[in-house]
Formats: structure tokens, sequence, C-alpha cells
């Protein structure tokens, strides 16, 4: 099967990493959707990810990061199932509400999602997360 990123072993690593410490208690469809919004910021050349070409770079990306780098669930290797949810999004599999989704956050407990955040419009929810899309046209890449 092809990539859709290009990716070295310690990136698939990294990123199965990043995924585990954004969305461990959202699941394996949490997690595929976080690794959903870090392709994206890979694959587009817009808005605040003009110069994100790699994994590394979208994962340490400042300002602008993932707080999930500052977690203690990032700092131990990835689990083999965690390799392979991140084989899974760096070969294209796309989940909704994340599929053209360049940011998520986590609202307090019980609180609603807000209708924009950072001027982007909001593609849905899953579980505790929020998930961000830019306006169609804005970034070609993704729509």
């Amino acid at each position: 099967m092809v990539n859709i990123v290009n990716y070295t072993t310690k990136e698939l690593d990294l990123l199965a990493r990043l995924m585990r410490a954004e969305a461990l208690g959202e699941g394996d469809y949490g997690m595929l959707m976080v690794g959903n919004v870090g392709v994206n910021r890979v694959l587009t050349d817009c808005l605040d990810f003009k110069n994100i070409r790699t994994i590394t770079e979208m994962v340490y990306q400042t300002p602008g990061g993932f707080v999930g780098v500052t977690s203690p669930l990032f700092y131990s290797s990835a689990t083999t199932k965690e390799k392979e949810l991140a084989r899974r999004v760096l070969r294209g599999e796309y989940y909704y509400p994340a599929t053209n989704a360049l940011w998520f956050y986590a609202p307090a407990s019980n609180a609603s999602c807000v209708p924009l955040w950072y001027d982007q419009r909001l593609a849905g929810r899953f579980k505790n997360h929020c998930f961000y899309e830019p306006y169609a046209g804005v970034c070609p890449q993704l729509h």
C-alpha cells in the first residue's frame, strides 16, 4: 500500500506516541483522528502549516504544536498496536470528523464545542475532542 506521507521508522514511533499522548482515553478511533490531523498538517501548505513537511516537524512545531509532547504518555516507545494505528493514517485512512481537520481540542467536562476556534469552523466532535477545519478554498490540499 502507498503512503500519503513519507516517514522514517523513528517518525512512525513518534506519530504513534503523539496519537497515544493526545487521545489514549478516546480509544483507537480517537487516536486515528489525532493522526489524521497530524497527517493533514504535513500535507497542507497553508495557514500555520506552510513550512511543515515531515512528521518530526509536525510533532514538534512551535508555536502551534501539540500539548501531548509534554505528557508522560509521549515519552515511552509506542506499542505494536499504536504503530499499526499510525501506519493506517500514514496510508491514507481518514475518519470523520477529522477528515479535513487541522486542529482539535478537548473542552471542559460536559462543555459543548464552540462553533469557531481560531476562526476555523467546527467539523464535528468525537467523544471529548472537537475537530476544526479550514473553510473550503483556504487549504486546497484538504478540499
